[in-house]
């Protein structure tokens, strides 16, 4: 099933549903109230939810509300904690430098960066960078997890755009990473929440990034270097995942600041990111001021 945020209510998104205009079913009305209409508040009682919402799926309930896909906000629009992967493809870590055995590396985005579908991003001042990544959501608690449980802990995933300012990024003796990269808006997510049953293999989809119809960035997840079960054993070893939570997983080859000469975000861009059985999540840009 798709989960949307429609202007800060949660649907159920219709399964002929594109990237565009759409159909969806509100959940709380869908519900008599039994799931209130804040979209992170479904984590709190995801197993419940998830249940319900099968079986409405299978009396294949109509749908109540159209919308645009510019009215999407972010599917987790306030998560607790927001994990995020670097140098976990081995083509990204070889373009950055890093040898081919070199770990991913873990940093946050900090929650007030985090926007949905059709965002309009302020440019501030300096050079600011794209990624593409599968962001994967956290549907039930987890501390210490085993490999063969991972999955069992995701609610679903969504197409992710890790946005960078550089010079912030990277300037003085120890890099800035959270805080170059959460500058308002630097956190898009959507265009929905797709739940792990919906992929034929969750673990191989395809993953691109187009900057004003020129396709930069191209592969596949199953290229990770640590797969989405190996980050969820290597993170909850560390820090209980929370309902709710997020992780941007990495992103493959091709970023700007690794061109020759380097090419940086301006306001005349439109970034398009595509991931296969998810769908496209664009983001357009506007000059500081």
């Amino acid at each position: 099933m798709k989960i949307a945020n429609l202007a800060g209510r949660a649907v159920l998104v219709h399964p002929s549903t594109g990237s565009g205009t759409g159909e969806a079913i509100d959940i709380a009305g869908a519900s008599d109230g039994r799931f209130g209409p804040d979209p992170q508040q479904l984590f709190e009682n995801w197993e419940p939810f998830v249940e319900w919402a099968a079986a409405l799926e299978r009396a294949d309930a109509a749908a109540d509300v159209s919308f645009e896909a510019a009215e999407l906000g972010a599917p987790v629009p306030r998560p607790r904690q927001v994990f995020a992967i670097g140098l976990n493809y081995a083509e990204h870590a070889a373009e950055a430098g890093y040898p081919p055995d070199a770990l991913p590396v873990t940093f946050t985005k900090f929650p007030s960066s985090i926007v949905g579908q059709d965002a309009v991003v302020e440019l501030p001042e300096g050079n600011v960078d794209w990624e593409v990544e599968l962001v994967v959501v956290i549907g039930r608690a987890a501390h210490r997890l085993e490999r063969e449980q991972a999955w069992d802990h995701v609610a679903g995933l969504t197409v992710g755009q890790d946005l960078s300012e550089r010079i912030t990024q990277l300037q003085g003796a120890a890099p800035q990473f959270s805080l170059g990269k959460s500058f308002p808006g630097f956190g898009p997510t959507g265009p929905w929440l797709v739940t792990p049953d919906e992929f034929a293999d969750r673990d191989d989809l395809a993953i691109s990034c187009r900057l004003s119809d020129e396709t930069l960035q191209s592969s596949r997840t199953s290229m990770m270097l640590y797969d989405v079960p190996e980050l969820l054993v290597r993170l909850s070893a560390v820090c209980p995942l929370l309902p709710g939570d997020i992780i941007f997983s990495g992103t493959p080859a091709g970023i700007g600041n690794r061109r020759t000469p380097p090419r940086f975000l301006t306001p005349d861009d439109v970034l398009v990111s595509e991931i296969e059985g998810i769908g496209t999540l664009t983001t357009r840009f506007r000059a500081a001021g």
